[in-house]
């Protein structure tokens, strides 16, 4: 079986979209997707680059075509459940820790839908202690138990130490995929990754 890596971020609506898709792909191509949480912030920082929010802020047309391409893809997929977030763009520190501390204690894959939910299909500014906390309890989660995790250095070192080694692999942006060592970025590359995988395995 090929080896195939999603790294994400929450703060990243085409990220989410992918997120939606992935168990599409695994059916089809019997591959597992094994979920890497980076901080896009920090991505952004290591590679000096910037969010399309603010790399598209001004340009004639480009953004009215970013959102008929994601229109096309939620359509394709047959979406129902996303509605772009108010708040964004979000501080995804706390909830990104918040996905180290989830592996930790072997919760990952439920937290990672209960957040992308609260941010991208039910969206809360989950930047906002107070909000966080009450989205976390509605998800039968202990909130209290992930804020204390969240400080913790060993999750800190290990949600950077991710980061870094992304970057380092090539990673620029959110979402990224790697099929053993072939990068892919984005979720219009999804195909592509589908093809990738199919000829590896």
């Amino acid at each position: 079986m090929a080896h195939v890596e999603f790294h994400f971020d929450f703060g990243s609506p085409n990220a989410y979209l992918s997120h939606l898709v992935i168990p599409e792909i695994e059916k089809r191509a019997g591959a597992k997707f094994k979920y890497v949480p980076v901080l896009l912030g920090g991505v952004f920082k290591m590679t000096n680059n910037r969010s399309p929010a603010e790399s598209l802020r001004g340009i004639k047309n480009r953004p009215e075509y970013e959102r008929l391409e994601t229109a096309r893809f939620i359509r394709r997929h047959g979406i129902t459940r996303y509605t772009p977030n108010p708040f964004f763009p979000v501080n995804t520190l706390t909830i990104m820790r918040g996905a180290i501390a989830a592996e930790t204690i072997g919760v990952f894959a439920r937290y990672v839908d209960e957040i992308y939910r609260h941010m991208w299909a039910d969206p809360k500014k989950l930047d906002d202690p107070e909000v966080l906390r009450a989205a976390l309890d509605e998800s039968g989660f202990d909130s209290k138990q992930f804020f204390e995790l969240a400080q913790r250095q060993d999750i800190k070192d290990r949600l950077l130490q991710n980061t870094q080694r992304s970057v380092e692999r090539g990673t620029f942006g959110s979402p990224t995929f790697y099929v053993e060592n072939e990068i892919f970025f984005g979720k219009d590359r999804l195909r592509d990754v589908e093809e990738e995988i199919m000829l590896t395995r």
